[in-house]
C-alpha cells in the first residue's frame, strides 16, 4: 500500500502489486485475486503452438518433436504419463518407436527444460512425470 502523495513504486516482479491509499475493499480484493491468477498461471507450465514452453517467468523453444512429447507431460502436470503413451507419439514422427528413441529424447527434454526449474522424473515400470525441480532434484 502506498500512501496518497508518495511517488508509485516501480514493479518488476510478476507477483507483486501496489495500490494506492486509501482503498476500497472490492479493489483491494480485485488487486488481490490478479496476483493470485498470476502465480497459478506461472505455476504451472505452457506450452504454446509454436513449442514455447513457459514457466515461472521463462521460456525455452522446443523441437517439434519435443513439444509433441512434452505436450502429454505438460497436459498431465505433475502426474505419470505412461510409457506407450509417449512411445506413441514418437510412432507418428520420423523416428523410431524403439525404447532407446524415447529415452535419447527425454534426455534432451530434460536438458532443455532445466534451466525453466522443470525436471521429468523417470517413474520405473511405468512411464515419466514433469514436476517442479527440487533442491534434490536440481543437483
Amino acid at each position: 500500500m502506498v500512501e496518497a502523495g508518495l511517488e508509485a513504486p516501480v514493479c518488476e516482479d510478476i507477483f507483486e502489486d501496489w495500490v494506492r491509499t486509501p482503498v476500497t475493499s472490492p479493489d483491494l480484493k480485485a488487486r488481490t485475486d490478479a496476483l493470485v491468477s498470476r502465480y497459478h498461471q506461472n505455476r504451472s507450465p505452457r506450452l504454446d503452438e509454436e513449442g514455447v514452453l513457459r514457466f515461472a517467468s521463462r521460456s525455452v523453444t522446443l523441437s517439434p518433436m519435443q513439444a509433441s512429447l512434452l505436450s502429454l507431460l505438460v497436459s498431465q502436470f505433475t502426474q505419470v504419463v505412461a510409457r506407450e503413451a509417449l512411445r506413441s507419439r514418437l510412432g507418428r514422427g520420423q523416428g523410431s518407436m524403439s525404447r532407446n528413441a524415447l529415452d535419447l529424447h527425454m534426455m534432451r527434454i530434460r536438458h532443455r527444460i532445466n534451466s525453466l526449474g522443470l525436471t521429468i522424473r523417470t517413474v520405473w515400470g511405468r512411464g515419466y512425470v514433469l514436476d517442479v525441480q527440487t533442491a534434490e532434484t536440481a543437483s
